[in-house]
C-alpha cells in the first residue's frame, strides 16, 4: 500500500479543535471530538505545514501553532499535492481534496496574513481509512 520505504515527512503537532494532542483518531467523518466532526467530509481534516509558519515568522507575523487552524502540522509541504493524492499517516488513509480558501478569519491575528498565506495556509483532506494518528508518524504518498 506504501509507495516506497521512504517517507516524505512527518507530523510536528496535532490539535483537536485548537487543543495540542498528543494523538488523534480518525473515522470517514473527519477527527473524532473536533469541532468540524461530520460537517464537511471532504474538509473534514486540515493540514499545514510549518513553511507557513516559516513566511508569516519572515513576514515579522508571530504565530503559535495551530493558529492557523490545522489539525496536523507537517514538515513537508503538501500544497502542490493535487486532490485525490493519497496520503498514510499512522494507521490512517487521507485523500487530498482541496486547497485551504482565504480565510478572514486570519485578519485577527494580523490583516496581513490572509493574502500572504492564500496559497499556502493548508490542504483539505477527508478520510479513507480510520486510524489513529500520533505525533512524530511518518508520512507516506500512497502508490495508487
Amino acid at each position: 500500500m506504501i509507495s516506497s520505504i521512504d517517507s516524505i515527512g512527518e507530523v510536528l503537532k496535532l490539535f483537536v479543535s485548537k487543543k495540542s494532542a498528543d494523538r488523534m483518531l480518525l473515522d470517514t467523518k473527519g477527527v473524532l471530538n473536533d469541532k468540524f466532526y461530520a460537517k464537511d467530509i471532504d474538509r473534514s481534516v486540515l493540514i499545514s505545514s510549518i513553511d507557513s509558519y516559516r513566511l508569516a515568522h519572515n513576514r515579522d507575523i508571530e504565530l503559535k501553532y495551530g493558529e492557523l487552524g490545522e489539525n496536523i502540522l507537517i514538515d513537508y509541504n503538501p500544497y502542490r499535492l493535487k486532490s485525490g493524492i493519497q496520503i498514510q499517516i499512522g494507521k490512517a488513509i487521507l485523500e487530498i481534496s482541496q486547497h485551504c480558501t482565504l480565510c478572514k478569519s486570519l485578519t485577527k491575528i494580523d490583516s496581513k496574513l490572509p493574502k500572504l498565506l492564500k496559497e499556502d495556509r493548508g490542504i483539505f483532506a477527508k478520510v479513507i481509512t480510520a486510524g489513529e494518528i500520533k505525533q512524530r508518524d511518518k508520512i507516506y504518498l500512497i502508490k495508487n
